[in-house]
């Protein structure tokens, strides 16, 4: 396994941090404070090729591999992480489950416009009364021939106001049975689908979340991906790919986190000198390093695997887990070497403190990691 970043890593890095002092950092508070969705952003972002960055060029996309992936968003993160999460979830879910499952002719019509940032993703599986228990939804699609009539709601969906195109799976069978739901592609604008509550959120503040909301919707029988009953175990494969993402965001809330750390820590002075100097705060930074490099070491380990086709869903799992958690703790950390400054909002810690949490939420909870890597070592 190569250790060392490739020159187009190097090059996107450089690129996003660019972007970023120009485009996002000096609104971000403002984004936060007030829950603004800036959607032309991202249509800026996909400009650059951010919003297709797996999706290979036939279809308008960057086509890189998920090593370049993860230092797009860990890039983004490390300035805003709510950024950072609603570019993952466009690339990653909506996407990503089309660009894996969807039919040629799919791909043609809808792919194009998402990677180049015209349209933007959501993707919806959580519901109100079921989130770790997937399958026991109750958002449902009636075969009527032709079309489908989608009834029901999704819960907790990013971009689930402003999202152009909307993957969403829903109960074609029996309730529990994971042969019994299917996905399909929804249009913004179509006929009894509309969105619902916006979330009002501790963090991720500038990524919106919102419900959609179903009501004798018609879908037509091209817009499901693959065959009917596939979508839960699509979900699932997707969902794979998505903790590579979130382990991303994480990385990026952890560096951030710490290099704003480390800088505080050189400049604060206490008792003659910087605070570094003191045991009690250096030994918090090395800890925090630490887990940096532990956290990339996984993540890039994951990705090897997911571009080479193989089953990533333990290491996956293992990398999400270990990173989301690692980023709750080294931004604590950060809050704490910045004493009262770090509970202002003059200092990024106090914000990335309140978007770590998410981390170990989204995508799987740090305990249905487990459940899921426990299940693998014991087959």
């Amino acid at each position: 396994m190569n250790f060392e970043s490739s020159e187009t890593q190097k090059i996107i890095a450089s690129s996003i941090r660019d972007f970023a002092k120009q485009h996002i950092k000096p609104f971000m508070m403002d984004w936060d404070e007030n829950q603004i969705f800036p959607e032309d952003l991202f249509h800026k972002l996909g400009e650059m090729g951010y919003m297709g960055v797996l999706v290979p060029e036939i279809y308008g996309g960057s086509g890189l591999s998920y090593h370049e992936y993860i230092t797009v968003i860990e890039e983004i993160s490390k300035v805003d992480s709510s950024i950072g999460l609603s570019l993952a979830a466009h690339n990653s879910l909506c996407t990503n489950h089309i660009l894996e499952f969807a039919s040629d002719s799919q791909k043609e019509k809808w792919l194009p416009k998402l990677a180049s940032g015209e349209q933007i993703g959501a993707w919806g599986l959580t519901e109100h009364n079921t989130g770790s228990d997937a399958g026991g939804m109750n958002t449902t699609a009636t075969n009527e021939g032709d079309y489908y009539i989608l009834n029901g709601a999704k819960n907790f969906i990013t971009h689930g106001i402003s999202g152009d195109i909307t993957v969403v799976v829903v109960r074609t069978g029996k309730k529990g049975d994971s042969r019994g739901m299917s996905a399909f592609i929804i249009e913004k604008g179509s006929q009894g689908f509309s969105s619902g509550k916006k979330e009002n959120k501790l963090g991720m503040r500038a990524s919106e979340t919102a419900e959609i909301i179903f009501h004798n919707c018609k879908v037509h029988k091209d817009q499901m991906i693959g065959k009917e009953g596939d979508g839960f175990i699509q979900a699932l494969k997707v969902l794979d790919g998505g903790r590579i993402s979130i382990g991303a965001l994480s990385l990026g809330i952890s560096k951030g986190s710490y290099e704003a750390a480390l800088k505080y820590s050189k400049e604060r002075e206490q008792f003659g000198k910087p605070i570094s100097s003191f045991q009690g705060v250096s030994f918090k930074l090395a800890d925090m390093a630490t887990q940096i490099e532990a956290s990339e070491l996984l993540l890039h380990k994951a990705a090897s695997i997911k571009n080479k086709g193989e089953n990533v869903t333990k290491i996956g799992a293992m990398a999400k887990m270990y990173a989301s958690e690692a980023c709750v703790r080294i931004a604590n950390e950060a809050v704490q070497i910045h004493g009262g400054y770090g509970y202002t909002k003059d200092y990024p810690v106090e914000k990335f403190y309140r978007d770590a949490k998410l981390c170990t939420i989204g995508e799987g909870t740090t305990e249905i990691q487990k459940l899921v890597i426990s299940r693998k070592i014991l087959e």
